[in-house]
């Protein structure tokens, strides 16, 4: 597996190691040996699955403490741009974002400890995406920041994606306050 930092501390991009042949091809998409060996200590205990039409934006969402979550995402059918938010007050790159593609050519993960919001938008129709994550679901400990924010400046390709009502809801980065 190749792993490959960003420009934001936590942030990793994961290639697996690819085995094709005359059948289709094999990966490993979980190793926990592998991923301690990593530094990535990480107890994943509920996987989700989302199907999106292209132009669905879901996010910018995450759960404040102690119901955070360390996310480990991936694409299964399509193309995403996948884009995590750093919400760690006390972080050089508070409030600054990254953003990379993932589908089923590169079929690379990305991990998105806890501190982040996550969000992503369907480049293609019926695209299947899923993600370990290292806490339980807890509504009361939900939030999100506006997929939009002027000051977050995600620049999402897309004039008039498919956005939830809570999604449009959701407040400005300005009125957010940080549980990190």
């Amino acid at each position: 597996m190749n792993i490959q930092k960003t420009p934001i501390e936590g942030l990793l991009i994961l290639t697996p190691s690819i085995f094709t042949d005359d059948r289709g091809l094999f990966f490993e998409s979980y190793n926990k040996q592998l991923f301690s060996s990593l530094g990535l200590e990480a107890t994943f205990v509920q996987d989700n699955q989302s199907v999106s039409h292209k132009g669905v934006i879901r996010g910018l969402h995450l759960q404040a403490p102690p119901f955070a979550q360390g996310k480990l995402v991936r694409v299964v059918v399509g193309s995403v741009l996948d884009v995590a938010v750093d919400l760690r007050k006390t972080s050089p790159t508070f409030g600054k974002h990254f953003a990379l593609k993932l589908d089923t050519k590169n079929n690379s993960f990305f991990w998105i400890p806890e501190g982040f919001a996550h969000g992503f938008i369907a480049l293609e129709n019926n695209t299947v995406f899923q993600y370990k994550v290292t806490n339980y679901y807890n509504k009361d400990s939900e939030m999100s920041i506006r997929w939009n924010d002027p000051l977050l400046n995600i620049s999402w390709g897309i004039e008039s994606p498919i956005v939830s009502e809570k999604d449009k809801q959701s407040p400005l980065f300005e009125d957010f306050v940080s549980p990190f």
